[in-house]
């Protein structure tokens, strides 16, 4: 019998290569954003633009307040009506991050339905000033001050105020003197008590004797006075104001002739 070749081992076909170890590749690295830059203008005043004019003053630096101070302490919020102002507002902050933080989260926030437009004010408020650095407050103030007065003729918004002005003159529609408001005269029922009554609405046939009838009814009449032009008119007087007083309620709206009511109502002083 044939003797069977003893079968070899297996054999590992990689045996003996020596493999080729290349470096784990690093993952790609986050791209590094840069953190966003500080405005070179930031201060701890906030200029606020857009403002509803409609809105009282005093509200609106109330609101303003109110809205700003979760975002730390405010130390004043200036806003004035006049024209040139009119729509706008400071509102300071005691550090420049509530300002910054303020800025960014309320920025176009509706305030009495119109969005706000804020942005850093150009230079510290006076109450930032006095807290923050007050050794330094009064040549603060003495700078702003000839400020306004170098730009009391080249503010650009001064400048358009005034050539409207001057081209209403030139044109002959310069705003005419508001006129004179009325004198509000107080309604004949509420006038104060008097010995006099006042009596409208009478029939023009009416007679002196008539009256002297009606209103003797009632004590301490003193005199009755027709007035011979207008004749839809009299004057009653009483002894006192009292006994003006009963005769007037009693008789107001009475009908004299039947159909037209008679008004009655003390005269005036």
């Amino acid at each position: 019998m044939a003797e069977v070749a003893a079968i070899p081992p297996s054999v590992d076909p990689m045996q003996g290569v020596e493999p080729t170890l290349e470096p784990p590749t690093a993952a790609p690295e986050a791209e590094l954003i840069p953190p966003p830059e500080e405005p070179d203008n930031a201060c701890e005043t906030l200029y606020i633009q857009n403002l509803n004019e409609k809105i009282k003053t005093d509200v609106l630096k109330a609101s303003l307040r109110g809205l700003f101070k979760s975002y730390g302490e405010v130390l004043d919020v200036v806003a004035h009506s006049n024209l040139r102002m009119r729509g706008q507002a400071f509102v300071s902050f005691a550090s420049k991050d509530s300002a910054k933080k303020a800025l960014k989260d309320v920025q176009r926030f509706p305030l009495y339905s119109k969005p706000m437009q804020i942005s850093f004010a150009r230079t510290r408020s006076d109450a930032v000033v006095k807290a923050v650095d007050a050794d330094s407050f009064d040549s603060h103030k003495a700078q702003r001050d000839e400020h306004k007065k170098k730009t009391r003729y080249t503010n650009p918004l001064k400048q358009k105020f005034r050539a409207k002005r001057m081209a209403a003159e030139i044109d002959g529609a310069a705003a005419a003197p508001a006129p004179k408001r009325p004198t509000v005269q107080m309604p004949d029922e509420y006038l104060p008590p008097n010995k006099i009554l006042f009596l409208q609405n009478l029939p023009e046939s009416v007679t002196k004797d008539q009256l002297v009838a009606l209103f003797s009814q009632y004590p301490n009449l003193h005199e009755v006075r027709l007035i011979p032009t207008k004749r839809d008119i009299a004057f009653v007087e009483f002894m006192d104001e009292g006994s003006a007083g009963v005769a007037k309620d009693a008789l107001h709206n009475y009908k004299l002739d039947g159909e037209n009511k008679i008004k009655i109502t003390f005269a005036r002083k």
